[in-house]
């Protein structure tokens, strides 16, 4: 069984939780409609360490996780108000 870390309700079972897509900038509000097609649509899908956005579905908590896609093995969790804190501890500041 998988187990995937909850910043809010601890260790839980994979199937507990809805993928929310890759952590990406929006785009500006007055970007062209191609942008936001691709920002809604597209992914990078990189075979590296990226960040997700990931959803507790029980209680509806979001919160960010770092996997590595190489090897489907997720590093860490956080809240979504952590992220600068962990740039900072990763060196991405």
């Amino acid at each position: 069984m998988k187990i995937m870390h909850c910043p809010l309700n601890g260790p839980r079972n994979i199937q507990e939780f809805v993928y929310g897509g890759e952590v990406q900038d929006m785009p500006a509000d007055d970007a062209p409609d191609t942008a936001w097609a691709d920002y809604v649509f597209l992914e990078n899908n990189a075979a590296a360490v990226v960040q997700e956005w990931w959803m507790h579905a029980a209680s509806g908590y979001w919160f960010i996780a770092e996997r590595d896609t190489r090897a489907d093995e997720i590093l860490r969790t956080y809240a979504p108000g952590d992220a600068t804190q962990a740039a900072a501890e990763t060196g991405d500041a």
